[in-house]
């Protein structure tokens, strides 16, 4: 049957896009300006192929600006469109069985024959009377030129299959925009994991200082007698505390940063500059049946499991057409002659009807997979949204938790940054020791150690919100209220 043959070459395209999954698009906000962006030098190697190499000293780069580089370089996202690339050509070839398909023939022959050996003799020539002479070898030049034409006139589940192929590269789109949600949400919270490392290194930063002068006015104390040695030990234990502190930050920020690196597509040695600050702003909370109508609109995942039960949905009636007949024309018409002689014209029309008569196994067999195909993907697509509202509502009570979190590191801040003040006077003032000016100080590190970490989570919480949601490729600036 011809159509068993369309459908085998479409299943290439639906084993591609029964594997696919998906994510969201939205509305833009304001943009920052963009950071200055420095020549990039690349090499070239064999087969044409380009690499981006380091640029001299840091590029400058804002959270915008590494999202952009993410969707643009990132791998996941190239896979994706090599994979759209590629079902888009399965497709094309299944609308090809429906299409008419005309070939040009032509083709020249020279034959030399010996009728003697094929049974010929003069004798029998001359028994039918016959007299002139007889040559038994005979040479035969021919030329004929051909236009062919086949077409499939009826042909029900080839066009099932057809429609079915025309899903799969929805399928395929859906898939890439998922991916593009993916990489947004991961170069997003990478950027924010950085900009923590840096608040972190200048916290550190300045408690080093901090503890520097209170060496030094240990120091003081001790040489003019009014202070002890231990004072002196405990703030030089403190101060080599936070330079170890300080110096893990360093190597954690530099780590990191070649984790951004690797998601937008830089090397590895290229030095980064971050131009945006950690972000707060106050989230204003949406109602769960919202955030659940938003995530069933563009949640891409989702979407494209019901892209693939219309794939399976279509391959099951074109399973069902197969007892249907099936209607082909096939023909051709040239010209066939002797090479120097005359030519004359030659057709052929041949019209073909046919229908399975005892394959029953076989349709039943094809037929039961089908079901069973759309059947998981309903109990996946049911499964799947009950999945998006615990994963809505788990994300709301991150952001939530999060933000109480953060502002109660900011009062523990505050209340540390007195704490130390009053024992730094005292100290100063001789009424106490440096006991409680080093407890202070540590204190103080810890809490502003907690609010660094509350504020990456608060800010990591909202992009994981706008991705359940289905919206934090375009609107991860509204989330982040920048």
């Amino acid at each position: 049957m011809g159509n068993f043959s369309i459908k085998m070459t479409f299943l290439p395209v639906a084993v591609v896009c029964l594997g696919l999954s998906g994510t969201v698009q939205a509305q833009k906000t304001d943009e920052l300006p963009q950071a200055p962006t420095p020549n990039v030098v690349v090499t070239k190697l064999a087969g044409d192929v380009l690499v981006e190499r380091a640029t001299p000293g840091a590029l400058p780069l804002s959270l915008d600006d590494a999202i952009e580089r993410g969707l643009k370089k990132n791998l996941q996202i190239l896979l994706s469109q090599q994979n759209e690339r590629y079902v888009h050509g399965q497709v094309l070839t299944v609308k090809n069985s429906l299409l008419p398909s005309m070939t040009a023939q032509a083709q020249s022959s020279a034959q030399q024959i010996n009728l003697a050996a094929l049974g010929f003799k003069g004798t029998q020539l001359a028994d039918l009377g016959f007299t002139g002479p007889f040559n038994p070898i005979v040479r035969v030049d021919t030329t004929s030129a051909q236009m062919k034409l086949n077409q499939q006139l009826f042909n029900v589940p080839a066009y099932y299959l057809y429609r079915a192929a025309q899903k799969a590269d929805t399928v395929a789109s859906l898939s890439t925009l998922n991916q593009r949600g993916s990489v947004t949400l991961a170069v997003g919270t990478q950027y924010l994991l950085a900009l923590a490392d840096a608040s972190q290194i200048e916290n550190e930063r300045a408690l080093v200082k901090a503890n520097e002068v209170a060496l030094q006015q240990a120091k003081a104390s001790h040489e003019a007698g009014v202070g002890t040695h231990l004072d002196e030990l405990r703030a030089r234990v403190q101060l080599q505390t936070e330079q170890q502190s300080l110096i893990n930050a360093e190597n954690t920020f530099a780590k990191d940063k070649i984790a951004l690196n690797r998601l937008i597509g830089l090397p590895a040695e290229q030095e980064l500059t971050l131009t945006d600050t950690a972000p707060f702003a106050e989230f204003a909370e949406m109602p769960l049946e919202q955030a659940k109508a938003l995530a069933f609109e563009r949640r891409k995942d989702l979407l494209s499991l019901q892209a693939q039960m219309d794939v399976a949905d279509r391959t099951l009636k074109a399973v069902r057409a197969e007892r249907y007949p099936s209607l082909a024309f096939d023909g051709y018409y040239g010209v066939l002659g002797e090479t120097q002689g005359l030519y004359h014209g030659v057709f052929s029309a041949m019209g073909k009807l046919s229908f399975p008569i005892f394959q029953e196994a076989q349709l039943r067999g094809e037929s039961q997979v089908a079901r069973a195909q759309v059947t998981g993907l309903r109990q996946q697509i049911d499964s799947l949204k009950v999945t998006i509202e615990q994963q809505i509502r788990a994300s709301m009570l991150d952001v939530q938790a999060s933000n109480e979190l953060v502002k109660v590191a900011k009062s523990n801040v505050d209340l540390a940054t007195e704490q130390l003040q009053q024992a730094t006077d005292r100290f100063a003032a001789g009424v106490d020791d440096n006991l409680p000016v080093v407890q202070a100080q540590a204190t103080l590190a810890a809490a502003q150690s907690r609010l660094v970490n509350t504020l990456y989570q608060y800010n990591q919480s909202k992009l994981q919100l706008a991705r359940n949601t289905g919206v934090v490729e375009t609107q991860y600036k509204v989330y982040l209220g920048r």
